[in-house]
């Protein structure tokens, strides 16, 4: 298994996953459009991580980079992944606290997004408010930021896979 996954290019790493970001946005507006459930301002954000994560994927998949280039694009989905662990895990945060410590509910993203600097918007959401409190179902006992989370952490795969590939293709050069 370890020599097949030698084979792998930092585009077929990429492209993998940015068919996961595929995935996971389909899950997310089957959710919303299909079962209803509305997304809260930190779920709307998670969406944004994987959309940027999909972005430098994609770049990654029509560049092939090699050398400097894989390196360039690995840490930039990693940066990218980052941001949706750290999104994800406020807003499990969020949901474990008890009912008299959760933020009050605030006004809603596209308002918000209309009267205020971004920052303020930014710095509004990552505070939290009631709805992102809630928790809007369960499966296998994880609430949606929690399967959020662990999409998020086999993604990083594919990153690190574009960045291994890279780094390896570097020293394969500098040894011949």
């Amino acid at each position: 298994m370890m020599r097949s996954l030698e084979a792998w290019t930092p585009r077929r790493f990429a492209l993998a996953g940015l068919g996961f970001c595929v995935l996971m946005m389909g899950v997310a507006l089957l959710l919303e459009h299909v079962m209803g459930l509305e997304p809260c301002p930190l779920c709307i954000f998670q969406r944004v991580a994987v959309l940027a994560t999909a972005l430098v994927l994609a770049l990654a998949a029509l560049h092939g980079p090699r050398g400097w280039g894989g390196i360039v694009y690995g840490v930039l989905g990693l940066l990218t992944v980052a941001v949706g662990i750290g999104l994800a895990g406020r807003h499990l945060w969020l949901q474990s606290l008890p009912p008299s410590e959760v933020p009050s509910c605030g006004p809603g993203l596209d308002y918000m997004l209309e009267i205020l600097p971004l920052q303020k918007v930014l710095s509004m959401v990552l505070v939290g408010s009631g709805e992102c409190a809630e928790v809007g179902g369960r499966l296998f006992g994880l609430s949606l930021p929690g399967w959020t989370l662990i999409g998020f952490v086999v993604l990083a795969l594919a990153p690190l896979g574009v960045l291994r590939s890279a780094l390896s293709g570097r020293r394969r050069q500098a040894t011949a």
